[in-house]
């Protein structure tokens, strides 16, 4: 079981168990290597790298999620997504991954208990393998977490959802542990999901529906009808999208759990149907949008109706052929398009639409199985059977059917309990005021321009409120520091014009106390009554204006030639540098000095 490691003494100085040994001891024993360890080094190479390009999905989420909300929240909403990696992701190698797929003697059908702070040592048979699942399963956890945020923006206070995203990870485990854990009764009732349609999305979806429906609607959403809001950033909107389409090929390719055997030719077909499906989603949406808006295109339609074709084509990624995951990318666009506004209509206010992408379009990838599955060659996910239009008849569509409603079911259970003994401890809800203000500014000080904060700030000013602290908010994309010395100048300036103002009244040619002096050819120098001169620009020589302007001519001999003239003025009501008949404007806070 280890190999000999011989030191050139000839003698046996150490021994080491060899990779091939640590493989060779997992596969001997049935209980310890359950399919989720199965991996070789291969395999171990592609779960870790699709695990990299998954964690990327959260900058989609955040940009999408972002530019879907008004601009005095975007910083808000980008934080919640922060929170959902770091709370959500601690409390996951807590007590998360040992729910879901632990190794424990009280393992039962409903959750797993082993593999508590999973934490394996370097002489654990499994070292690797344990590091590359827990890391894979991981990001869909944290994808599963912040599919929610998006439902609860702009009226959420910050506080209780960091609580939420600590204790959302109970939301997603135990139905993860359901439908991939070696213990889970969906998965041995034979439920099959690649990559989660129904644990990460339909769960994400439901959970999102249940978290805006027990928020309420944003203060005003419905005064004039369910139309939509304006979004706060169309362009992070779609930058959002572009990121998540990136994010899911790695989502449904590295599923497959591997490249080994036959897994990287599935891995491929994996890839072509997920773009495969987001085409027919896409089409679905254009044609949508452009009957439903007279002839334009809403941003909202298409963005989420390509996420819902990708949502759809989840669960089955390797199981369809193209025209397939085409139409099912199709349907699942449909149904998200057609139940954003009913839900609407319910009074249901999710921002982003999660509940629709994920909630609607996830059960109904859960359900697209039962009917177009194919039975993989050389691959044993679905245990040999096939989708009811594969003639495989109606057990497998009975099984995805009762996946998809025990996954609902506490999908939107749980996060309702969880809500409401949150709410018991932390208000869940923002103050009506300070959502009026923005989470950006009454969370993080954050103080947006030119987006109504100030008139908000004026509105509420009378009402007793402690708003001192978010007054002093600087406002972003501004240094306070120069603009302080900006002040600073612009003062400066100012009393140099006072001085130079009262300057001119001591040496107006009509004082009594002025003299004098004249040479031919000379330049003329003004005194005060305290026989000063001054620098003024007065000294200059052709000073001989009333109105304070300077004259400056080599002599008279050129003018008279046409030569040009400069003109100068000090400071007055209008600066101004003539240079040859072309007026300039010179900034008000600068004059010419000498």
């Amino acid at each position: 079981m280890a190999n000999a490691t011989t030191m050139g003494t000839g003698t046996t100085d150490a021994t080491t168990p060899s990779p091939g040994a640590f493989q060779s001891l997992a596969r001997n024993n049935s209980y310890v290597i359950p399919g989720l360890y199965d991996l070789n080094v291969e395999d171990t190479n592609w779960v870790l790298t699709s695990s990299f390009i998954i964690f990327t999905m959260q900058t989609g989420f955040g940009m999408l999620e972002s530019g879907c909300v008004s601009v005095k929240n975007e910083v808000n909403i980008m934080m919640k997504n922060i929170i959902d990696i770091v709370l959500g992701g601690f409390t996951y190698w807590l007590f998360g991954y040992a729910m879901a797929f632990g190794r424990g003697e009280l393992n039962n059908p409903f959750v797993a208990l082993g593999d508590f702070l999973i934490d394996p040592g370097v002489s654990d048979p499994l070292f690797g393998p344990i590091f590359a699942a827990f890391l894979f399963q991981l990001s869909f956890s944290t994808t599963a977490t912040t599919i929610v945020s998006g439902a609860m923006a702009e009226r959420c206070n910050f506080k209780a959802y960091c609580i939420f995203s600590f204790f959302n990870t109970i939301v997603y485990c135990i139905p993860a542990g359901w439908v991939w854990g070696e213990h889970g009764f969906l998965k041995n009732l034979g439920v099959v999901d690649i990559a989660g349609s129904g644990p990460v999305h339909l769960i994400g979806g439901a959970s999102a529906f249940a978290s805006a429906a027990i928020l309420g609607p944003r203060l005003g959403r419905y005064a004039k009808g369910t139309d939509p809001l304006p979004l706060g950033n169309p362009v992070n909107a779609c930058m959002g999208l572009f990121v998540l389409w990136w994010g899911w090929l790695a989502f449904n390719s590295g599923s497959t759990y591997g490249v080994s055997g036959a897994k990287w030719a599935y891995a491929a077909r994996a890839a072509v149907m997920t773009m495969m499906g987001s085409f027919g989603g896409g089409s679905f949406s254009i044609i949508y949008s452009m009957i439903n808006n007279d002839g334009r295109m809403d941003v909202v339609d298409l963005i989420n109706g390509i996420l819902a074709s990708l949502v759809s084509v989840t669960a089955g990624c390797y199981l369809y052929h193209a025209w397939e995951a085409i139409l099912i990318g199709a349907i699942g666009s449909a149904l998200c398009c057609f139940g954003m506004p009913l839900f609407d209509r319910m009074g249901v206010d999710d921002p982003v639409g999660a509940s629709s992408v994920h909630g609607i379009a996830g059960i109904w990838g859960v359900l697209a199985v039962g009917f177009f599955a194919d039975n993989p060659l050389r691959m044993d996910t679905t245990g040999g059977r096939s989708g009811l239009f594969k003639g495989g008849g109606w057990y497998m569509l009975g099984v995805q059917s009762l996946s998809a409603l025990c996954l609902a079911c506490w999908g939107v259970c749980s996060t309702f309990v969880l809500l409401w003994l949150i709410n018991k401890v932390v208000p869940i809800r923002m103050d009506p005021n300070e959502e009026l203000l923005g989470a950006d500014l009454m969370e993080h000080r954050i103080r947006h321009t030119q987006i109504g904060i100030s008139r908000a700030l004026s509105a509420l000013a009378p009402i007793q409120l402690d708003l001192d602290d978010v007054i002093d908010a600087p406002p972003i994309g501004r240094n306070p520091g120069h603009e302080r010395c900006v002040d600073e100048i612009q003062a400066a300036s100012q009393k140099l014009q006072q001085w130079r103002e009262a300057m001119d009244k001591f040496t107006h040619r009509e004082d009594t106390g002025k003299i004098t002096t004249k040479a031919s050819g000379s330049r003329q120098r003004t005194k005060s009554f305290l026989s000063r001169t001054h620098g003024n620009g007065k000294d200059n020589a052709g000073y001989d204006r009333e109105d304070g302007s300077v004259s400056v001519s080599k002599s008279a001999a050129e003018r008279a030639k046409g030569k040009e003239v400069h003109q100068m003025s000090v400071i007055g009501s209008e600066r101004s540098y003539q240079v040859g008949g072309t007026d300039r404007n010179v900034d008000r806070n600068f004059a010419w000095i000498d």
